[in-house]
């Protein structure tokens, strides 16, 4: 006071001046960009204490204060201009409506976040510091920039408090976005992204801020996801959206993507969608990416997927509207590349939509030649896999418009003898729901085989599609699916359904005599290798480490680790699905088609039998189901764990190893159940829940030697394994009954208690002497 009273200023002005001079020294020799340490704290604590007794007795001038801090702007550090806000001193939309310059007032506070989130790392000291302050500052600026009455506020008294908001907030986005697109992985702006991204978790924005506010930021957010960077066409889609599925989009764009969807509802992020489509440019490895992380991550958004497919595509044919139909066909691309446990394949909407007199095409000539123009107009982009759909299943015409089909078949033809893609390789089951490029003829006919062999098991006879092949495709006939069926091994005691397959087809003069006596004697030699090696200790078991199980065991492993913690069960679906695109790539196997007949599977009770690579996938994928099990039980009781044993269960169900699994559970419940440790009885256990679960999508199974009821559904075969003839398989009957039924009941025990029982074999309810009556 006496200062100013001799310097002739206000009294304020001058401790305002003073104060801005001491922040500006705490601030000196920084050691971190953003952050001060234990001391400088410690003495901007003691200012702090002084200014607000100044604030109490009005000696000190807010305004001054902000325009003397900014003229030593760039040796300010962030956290100090933070702690001037939390304390009260003043507050951080003052600081900004005083800076002179808008422009760099939001180049400055993007640049102190962008290092504020490097922070936020867990290899940085004071990590706690920097996640609060993010998460406060973020509250701030959403709450400025994206509250309702906004647009009133800019029409009546502008501040520059909105705008500095929205132009950071942007600019955080767009620097993650590029960040990501640039694949700078491992280096600070990695760490920037990851911190950034983490304020989208809810935890950092619930609470302080209104749901509207948060929502119309959160959109404004997914907006700019789908708008930013659209240097990709149409063209550019169609050929690489087979690289945008879910498994190979970047984790953290994949998790930013759910916490998105979490707030504003799957319904509400397709209704989002569908307006940024029909309103703005967008990026489309942007909006297919999100397109898989809706359908696999959010069950309910598949049949919000198909409603919003159908819509298009009904338009499309009532306008001729070309962008609707081009929209749809990706989107419908995109969803079935995540698989038939998630969505239904293209080959089985393509079927649905145009394959009968109902298709959208079937109301006019007009309607049809729209659609086959449109099919024309893609081949030069096109993935062969799709044309082999078209041609294979194609568009239902009248006789007399066959002619335009015809030009269409033609046309696409060409072009696959273009990409060296011959037709007489296609195979005879060829799925076209894999994200895996167009396989191998070898690796094609090893999958025909495999089909074939069950549709053999179930008809008893040799499969259509192999006698056409036999007379109309023999190049690949001859070629491929022999080779693949003729692979020599060590034949068993007892022929199985492929022996019985071949038998079949030379009976039938399908196999030359040539080449099956090369078989037979490769087969004679293989036995004889084994016998010459049948010596303790000289086999080596493979391990499940090695080769093309090491990735699909990792991310088994990963799994498991997200068991014990709560937070992280939004992400448990999306590991499921990176499970399932491991688990075909470990096979060397597309995953299955729905679009396939669903057949019966036969199995021989008495003596059930596994190829070697997959028993050995089998058993590692069940051994990963009880170990998670165990690790989830563990940790929170069924009823409140995620719903990690469902989408396994259904990944499982949707692949050609089914079978597999059903054989190997034959081998474990009927034959080795004695021996197998409490875990493995509770893991089985709750595995058999859960197939009940899932018997819609299942097939029924055929037993040999045959059953009194011939076929039956999977719970019930699974109880025809439950011996009860010796002390030992009794024993482990009840063991296991105890356990399937304690499972359900505690799982299960918020659903109706019909639909509870029918998860249920009700043979495996009598087993321990319980009525049906037990469930209510």
């Amino acid at each position: 006071q006496d200062q100013a009273l001799r310097l002739g200023v206000p009294v304020g002005i001058l401790s305002a001046r003073m104060f801005a001079g001491c922040v500006e020294q705490v601030c000196a020799e920084p050691s971190n960009p953003v952050l001060l340490n234990a001391e400088q704290r410690k003495k901007l604590s003691s200012l702090l204490d002084i200014a607000q007794y100044l604030l109490t007795h009005n000696m000190f001038s807010r305004l001054s204060f902000c325009q003397e801090l900014w003229k030593a702007q760039n040796s300010l550090l962030l956290e100090a201009v933070w702690r001037l806000h939390a304390q009260n001193v003043v507050n951080l939309q003052e600081l900004l409506e005083s800076h002179p310059d808008t422009q760099a007032m939001a180049t400055w506070l993007f640049g102190n976040l962008c290092l504020l989130c490097e922070q936020t790392d867990a290899s940085c000291p004071s990590t706690d510091v920097a996640e609060a302050m993010l998460s406060g500052l973020v509250q701030l600026l959403v709450l400025r920039g994206f509250q309702e009455n906004l647009a009133l506020k800019r029409t009546v008294t502008p501040e520059k408090m909105p705008q500095v908001a929205i132009d950071v907030l942007q600019r955080m986005s767009v620097f993650a976005l590029d960040t990501l697109a640039a694949g700078r992985l491992d280096t600070s702006d990695h760490k920037a992204v990851r911190g950034w991204f983490g304020v989208y978790s809810g935890r950092s924005c619930c609470g302080m801020i209104g749901v509207d506010s948060l929502k119309r930021f959160f959109s404004h957010t997914l907006t700019q996801i789908l708008t930013h960077n659209p240097v990709l066409k149409v063209s550019d889609a169609i050929q690489m959206q087979k690289e945008w599925s879910f498994a190979k989009t970047h984790p953290l764009l994949t998790t930013l993507y759910c916490r998105l969807f979490v707030m504003l509802s799957p319904e509400e992020s397709i209704s989002h969608l569908k307006e940024v489509l029909e309103m703005q440019e967008v990026n489309w490895q942007r909006v297919l990416s999100c397109v898989s992380t809706l359908v696999t991550c959010f069950p309910e958004a598949q049949q919000l997927v198909k409603d919003w497919v159908a819509c298009l595509m009904t338009r499309a044919f009532e306008s001729y509207h070309l962008d609707n139909m081009v929209t749809a066909f990706l989107v419908v691309r995109q969803a079935a590349l995540e698989g038939p446990s998630i969505f239904p394949s293209y080959a089985d909407w393509f079927k649905a939509s145009f394959g009968s007199s109902h298709g959208y095409h079937g109301c006019s000539k007009k309607a049809l030649v729209f659609l086959l123009k449109f099919l024309s107009d893609l081949v030069p982009w096109e993935d062969p896999r799709y044309m082999q759909v078209h041609i294979l299943h194609p568009p239902l015409v009248p006789d007399k418009y066959r002619s335009l089909l015809m030009d269409y078949v033609s046309l696409a033809k060409t072009r696959l003898a273009d990409l060296k893609v011959s037709l007489e390789n296609m195979g005879l089951y060829k799925t076209s729901s894999s994200s895996e490029d167009i396989a191998e003829p070898h690796n094609q006919a090893i999958q025909d085989v495999e089909r074939a062999i069950v549709v053999f098991e179930h008809k008893g006879r040799i499969p259509e599609p192999v006698m056409e092949a036999s007379i109309f495709r023999r190049p690949y006939y001859l070629s491929h699916f022999l080779p693949a069926l003729l692979t020599p091994r060590v034949l068993p005691v007892v022929p199985d359904s492929r022996m019985a397959f071949i038998e079949t087809l030379k009976r039938a003069n399908k196999i030359p005599s040539s080449l099956y006596s090369v078989y037979s004697q490769a087969c004679a030699t293989a036995k004889e290798k084994q016998c010459d090696n049948a010596i303790p200790g000289t086999r080596t078991e493979p391990t499940c480490a090695e080769g093309p199980l090491g990735p699909l065991t990792a991310a088994l492993e990963e799994l498991r680790a997200l068991m014990t913690d709560p937070t992280q069960y939004d992400v448990i679906s999306a590991q499921v699905a990176v499970i399932s695109e491991r688990l075909g790539a470990a096979l060397g196997r597309s995953k299955d088609d729905s679009s396939l007949e669903r057949l019966k599977i036969r199995l021989n009770i008495l003596a059930p039998r596994l190829e070697g690579q997959d028993q050995v996938v089998v058993d590692l994928l069940l051994k990963a189901f009880c170990q998670n099990l165990m690790a989830a039980s563990s940790f929170v009781p069924p009823e409140r764990q995620s719903p990690w044993a469902a989408l396994f269960v259904r990944t499982l169900c949707g692949h050609m190893l089914f079978p597999a699994v059903l054989a190997r559970l034959c081998q474990l419940l009927r034959h080795q159940g004695p021996n197998l440790s409490t875990p493995h009885i509770l893991g089985l256990a709750a595995l058999a829940v859960h197939l009940g679960e899932s018997r819609s999508m299942l097939p029924e199974v055929d037993l040999s030697p045959p059953a009194p009821t011939g076929s039956c559904p999977v719970p019930k075969f699974l109880n025809s394994l439950l011996s009860c003839c010796t002390r030992e398989s009794l024993l482990f009957s009840m063991k296991f009954c105890t356990a399937a039924i304690s499972y359900s009941l505690c799982k299960f025990s918020s659903q109706p208690h019909d639909t509870l029982h029918s998860y249920l074999s009700p043979g495996l309810v009598k087993k321990v002497g319980l009525p049906s009556s037990c469930f209510s």
